[in-house]
């Protein structure tokens, strides 16, 4: 198999060697390293002091017993995977590995964007709350995904942290895979962008459509394209409205649409399965950055590296993206 290198911060990379990390620290800013022949540049560091680091989950999973199993009738994509009899549930075994990294940081604020259930059932959310809650309590911060619709609707809500301001939205819709972004809370942030002393974080569980592509179903997967262009239009207006950050497609990704210049339009792989992801947002006072970590414990590896065999093989390079859509700075630094 293949060296990967997942991570490349400011201050760190991961390659990794399977189911074995090699974590490099210590490393210099906006410098090229070569480490078991594979060439990298760290991050540049924006400029001032550090202010806030933020974590983010999505696609958490509780209770879900089969991965890889698509909904979409006549279509077998395989293989369907399961944890082994006696083990713990997989979902457990990932978010458990989640919390831990993301406690060792000790965050300012944690966001789960969506998906945290299979099914909203009370005993998946009170697993959520086990694990999360515990861990991070008042600094834990949630929205619905598509699979929560049961679930009371958790958005808008606006937390302000040094440096920036973080913008939740509910785009979860009763019945449906996809996504709608109302009105009400368009207009709030709209309001958001327009009050904002600081850059505002966007995040929602549904990613946007592209405006202007040929196709626009109103059965689209993630946000319905009406309320995607509207969505964009706040955005293009709002100077201090500086990404939008989603899930849902359980892969990295990153677009940059010509009405937004270079607002990052960011879709963050999931947590339950390959290669089992949680992000963190370092903000500094001249700029703010992504950092997608792989889950590194090694119960999640073991199960992360049996999910690489999803959709045919596929899964891992759909899954993974490119080091730039997992890495990179959101506000550069000036």
């Amino acid at each position: 198999m293949a060296l990967e290198l997942t991570t490349v911060a400011d201050d760190e990379a991961v390659i990794f060697d399977g189911p074995r990390p090699i974590p490099l620290n210590g490393l210099n800013p906006d410098t090229r390293y070569t480490h078991v022949g594979i060439e990298f540049r760290t991050l540049p560091r924006p400029p001032g002091e550090r202010l806030a680091t933020i974590a983010t989950v999505n696609d958490l999973h509780f209770g879900e017993t089969e991965c890889g199993r698509l909904d979409i009738p006549g279509l077998d994509i395989g293989p369907v995977l399961s944890s082994e009899p006696g083990a713990d549930p997989y979902p457990d075994v990932m978010n458990r590995g989640a919390v831990a990294e993301m406690a060792a940081l000790s965050p300012d604020a944690v966001i789960a964007k969506g998906d945290l259930t299979d099914a909203s059932r009370p005993e998946e959310m009170a697993a959520f709350r086990a694990h999360y809650g515990e861990a991070f309590g008042e600094r834990l911060w949630w929205v619905r995904g598509n699979h929560d619709t049961a679930l009371p609707k958790a958005g808008p809500q606006l937390v302000d942290l040094p440096g920036v301001s973080l913008a939740l939205v509910d785009t979860a819709v009763g019945g449906l895979p996809s996504g709608r972004l109302d009105r009400d809370q368009l207009n709030w942030l709209d309001q958001v962008g327009a009050d904002a002393d600081r850059p505002v974080l966007v995040f929602g569980h549904h990613h946007c459509w592209k405006p202007g592509s040929r196709s626009r179903p109103d059965t689209y997967f993630g946000l319905h394209p009406d309320d995607s262009e509207a969505l964009v239009q706040v955005i293009a207006r709002r100077p201090a409205l500086v990404g939008y950050f989603a899930g849902h497609t359980h892969r990295n990704r990153v677009r940059r649409f010509p009405e937004t210049g270079n607002v990052p339009w960011v879709e963050v792989a999931c947590v339950k399965d390959f290669p089992g992801t949680w992000a963190e947002y370092r903000v500094f006072e001249g700029g703010i950055l992504q950092v997608s970590h792989r889950i590194a414990t090694p119960d999640a590896l073991a199960w992360s590296e049996r999910c690489r065999s999803m959709v045919f093989g596929y899964y891992t390079t759909y899954a993974l993206g490119q080091l730039s859509d997992r890495c990179f700075p959101v506000v550069n630094g000036g």
